[in-house]
């Protein structure tokens, strides 16, 4: 929605666009009800790095889970890359039918190897009783940010065991972010999350979403690998990457010698992490972090 015409028309066409967004996610539309199991992949928003010269206050904060990303189609759960989870009745039984849901499959902080395992597997297993969907966003829903938060609050039971609503508090300056951020990852987590207000859903990298880390991470695409030599004779070595906005290097490091053995295959999405920028643009000691599920 536009901002001057919230300001010219009130908190009348907030109603009415709160209830129009109920109709629209209750009733699902025939794509919707033909789901099928096969991959039916939906452009979903991802989020840039939160640089200090933007101004947080304002932002939404939440916490970011270190978990597998997904979606809920209204008919079955899908990773971002499209691709049906295998997840056991008793988890999508809770999942509401015909809406849309963005959030993240997540066991809890320092769990990510044993989630992407979890949800990797073909045959659920009783792991499942731990992974809750977190989900932090309703994509079909029209309007900003704040009236899609409102339709989850409203929408989403609150007793649901695997089916939480990601909750977010208001931002009052890069003090109170960098205190939060802190806060969590010595708890154990990864870092933050932030979202503009009055924000809407767009597929694709947003200025609008950005992660708040005490280091920078990002994605990049395997174009092809390199042997290794001394003692990673007869492994892989490293991997050359290439970035959405299309930059090419080499990541080395942050291998397990099984990740060595079976590396990431060419046009996998891996997790890197760096430390700035060279001046012509490339990563700062990017290391291998974990292959993202499509």
């Amino acid at each position: 929605m536009v901002p001057h015409m919230r300001s010219l028309l009130g908190q009348g066409l907030v109603l009415v666009i709160a209830v129009v967004s109920t109709l629209t996610e209750t009733v699902p539309s025939a794509t919707a009800a033909d789901a099928t199991t096969q991959s039916s992949k939906q452009p979903l928003l991802l989020a840039n790095m939160w640089d200090p010269s933007v101004n947080p206050t304002g932002w939404w904060i939440s916490e970011k889970y270190d978990g597998i990303r997904a979606h809920w189609n209204g008919k079955a759960l899908l990773t971002r890359g499209g691709n049906k989870v295998h997840a056991p009745d008793y988890f999508l039984a809770e999942l509401p039918e015909g809406i849309n849901l963005d959030g993240e499959l997540w066991m809890g902080r320092g769990k990510f190897e044993e989630t992407m395992s979890t949800v990797r597997r073909n045959t659920p297993d009783d792991r499942w009783h731990q992974v809750q969907f977190m989900v932090f966003d309703a994509p079909k829903v029209i309007g900003d940010f704040e009236l899609r938060m409102d339709f989850l609050r409203r929408t989403l039971p609150r007793n649901a065991k695997h089916l939480k609503r990601v909750p977010h508090t208001r931002c009052t300056g890069t003090e109170h972010l960098i205190a939060r951020r802190d806060r969590v990852v010595a708890a154990g987590g990864e870092g933050l999350m932030i979202r503009k207000p009055d924000s809407e859903y767009e597929p694709g990298q947003s200025p609008t979403l950005l992660k708040v880390k005490p280091q920078n991470d990002a994605d990049a695409t395997v174009i092809s690998h390199k042997p290794g030599k001394g003692r990673f004779e007869g492994m892989m070595g490293s991997i050359l990457v290439r970035t959405e906005e299309g930059r090419e290097f080499s990541i080395g490091t942050g291998f397990k010698n099984a990740d060595r053995k079976s590396p990431p295959p060419v046009g996998a999405t891996i997790t890197f992490r760096y430390r700035g920028f060279t001046r012509t643009g490339l990563p700062k000691f990017p290391s291998y972090q974990g292959t993202l599920i499509e």
